[in-house]
C-alpha cells in the first residue's frame, strides 16, 4: 500500500470514528433538535441557518436541501441561510426575518464566532427555538442554544463539519419522512 493510500485510510477511518462516537453521545440530542425543525415547519414557519467561512458553506447547503428536494420530489421547506464577517449581522437578520416559532440554527465548529453568538441572543430574545451545531466542547454557543448539538470526538474543523453535513442531512431526511411521509429512496 502506498503511504498517500495508507493515508487515505487512516483519514477515513478517523472520520467514521467521530461519526461513530457523535452517534453514541447525541442521537437524543439530535432527534429534539428534528423535532424543533419539523414542528416549526408543520407550523408554516421557516428555518434560519447561518455560520461563518465553511460553517456557511454548511448553512447553504442544508438550505438548498430544505428548500430544494433531499431524496424526493416534494414542496420546499421555507430555510434562508446568510454569511457574513461583521459581528452583528446575523442577529440583524434575524431581527428583520426571524419571527417566534422560526428555528435558527447557528453553526460554529468552535461555538465561538462573535457574530453567531449574537445571533443566538437575538434569535431567543425574539422568540425563536434555537439550534446550535458545534464541535469540540461546544464553546459558549452551546449554553446560549436550545439544544447544542456538539461533536465532541474531534476538535479539527474539517471532521467536525463532515460530521456537521452527516447532521444536516439526517435533519433534512427525518424531517422529510415526517411532513412528507418520504420513505428512504435509494438512487
Amino acid at each position: 500500500m502506498s503511504d498517500s493510500a495508507r493515508a487515505i485510510r487512516e483519514l477515513v477511518d478517523e472520520s467514521i470514528r467521530v461519526k461513530q462516537v457523535f452517534a453514541a453521545e447525541q442521537t437524543d440530542v439530535l432527534a429534539r433538535a428534528i423535532d424543533l425543525v419539523a414542528d416549526a415547519l408543520k407550523a408554516d414557519r421557516k428555518i434560519l441557518l447561518f455560520g461563518n467561512g465553511g460553517s456557511a458553506a454548511d448553512a447553504q447547503h442544508i438550505a438548498a436541501e430544505m428548500v430544494g428536494r433531499f431524496m424526493s420530489e416534494r414542496r420546499g421547506m421555507p430555510a434562508i441561510a446568510n454569511d457574513y464577517g461583521y459581528d452583528a449581522v446575523f442577529a440583524r437578520q434575524i431581527e428583520a426575518l426571524g419571527r417566534p416559532g422560526d428555528v435558527a440554527v447557528a453553526i460554529s465548529t468552535s461555538g465561538k464566532s462573535p457574530n453567531v453568538l449574537n445571533a443566538a441572543d437575538a434569535a431567543r430574545a425574539a422568540g425563536l427555538a434555537t439550534i446550535g451545531l458545534t464541535g469540540g466542547d461546544g464553546g459558549p454557543l452551546a449554553s446560549r442554544v436550545d439544544v447544542n448539538v456538539c461533536v465532541s470526538a474531534s476538535r479539527l474543523s474539517c471532521r467536525i463539519q463532515e460530521t456537521h453535513i452527516l447532521i444536516g442531512h439526517i435533519i433534512c431526511e427525518l424531517v422529510d419522512r415526517r411532513l412528507h411521509g418520504m420513505s428512504r429512496v435509494v438512487s
